[in-house]
């Protein structure tokens, strides 16, 4: 097989064995207990099974060591052993609940062990610096993409839309691992989501946003790029993954300037406020996937065009992001009568 189409095998073998083990998780799930009960800060209205994120870590996991590119076992091993260990964090926190000091220093320790096999950040091109930069940024999208796990088909879409953008940026710039991890997350996402799309049967938990967000977080490290210059390229990985990013921020201040921990559950996040003005479930869902799918679209191109024109391009998307964040705000002050 030609090796430009290697990713291949591992998208089909992670959608194919998602879609086959959720229905299993299911009903394990209700066996042990790991369910997610109505609550006031929630969407659902009943009860439902958790522990999705099994089939998706065990789909995305078996296309991996099945199909993946040999010369990168170092860090492939890394990368699963951290999502390993955050998957298995998410199980017990889903089940019994867990402080979040735990679930740092687990995320903590994650992005460690990545950065031991040589995975870091290389802005300032001194560990001392990038180190303390790398673990921020594997803490703030992990933390993130469990964050958006607020309702129907927002994780696994949200990192079904990221996954497919870093498969092909990556594809194009001949990245090997990159397009590996990003099509086993692409096909287990995705093989899940045909069960979590409103309504949803199974929700994946911290069993599955944890590790969904902490490969997501080594995707856009891993992300490099032949001929675009670093003060375009650090545009890349924030737009393809502006959603996660916008909502935590958004959710962070939201909450430090209401005087509540950033901790604290709520009804603050960026599918609540367009909730509050009127759409229902799936309209705001298609909408979130829309503002993904365009971010995502301009940080393709950011990556392809000519210099100059890729940096124009991708200060235009940061501003835009910017506008939509001050109208979130608007929103919460006005539909959701927080002053």
């Amino acid at each position: 097989m030609d090796n430009a189409l290697q990713f291949i095998p591992i998208l089909v073998v992670g959608f194919t064995a998602s879609l086959g083990f959720t229905p299993l998780a299911r009903q394990i799930a209700f066996r042990w207990g790991v369910v997610a009960i109505p609550a006031q800060r929630n969407i659902h209205t009943d009860h439902k099974p958790l522990m999705g994120g099994l089939a998706i870590f065990a789909a995305f996991a078996l296309s991996l060591l099945l199909f993946s590119p040999p010369r990168h076992v170092v860090e492939l091993g890394a990368i699963l052993l951290g999502a390993s260990l955050l998957a298995i964090t998410g199980l017990v926190d889903d089940r019994y609940g867990l402080g979040i000091r735990i679930r740092l220093m687990v995320m903590a320790l994650a992005a460690l062990v990545v950065m031991a096999a040589g995975i870091h950040i290389s802005l300032f091109k001194t560990l001392w610096l990038d180190g303390p930069l790398t673990i921020l940024w594997v803490l703030t999208l992990t933390n993130a993409t469990n964050f958006m796990d607020n309702m129907d088909g927002l994780t696994a879409g949200m990192s079904s839309i990221a996954g497919f953008f870093f498969l092909l940026i990556a594809w194009t710039q001949g990245l090997t691992l990159v397009t590996a991890l990003a099509a086993a997350l692409l096909g287990s996402a995705v093989g899940f989501l045909i069960y979590n799309f409103n309504p949803s049967s199974i929700f994946m938990g911290d069993m599955g946003a944890l590790p969904l967000g902490f490969v997501l977080s080594v995707l856009g490290i891993k992300l490099t790029f032949q001929t675009q210059p670093p003060d375009v390229t650090w545009m890349v990985p924030l737009l393809v993954l502006a959603l996660p990013l916008f909502d935590i921020c958004l959710v962070v201040l939201t909450r430090l300037m209401e005087g509540r921990s950033p901790g604290q559950g709520g009804k603050d996040h960026t599918s609540h406020r367009l909730m509050s003005i009127g759409f229902n479930q799936r309209l705001t869902l298609l909408l979130l996937y829309g503002s993904a799918m365009l971010f995502g679209t301009i940080g393709l191109i950011v990556s392809a065009a000519e210099p100059t024109i890729a940096f124009r391009v991708g200060i235009a998307g940061l501003v835009m992001l910017a506008g939509l964040f001050a109208l979130m705000l608007w929103v919460r002050r006005r539909y959701q009568g927080i002053r």
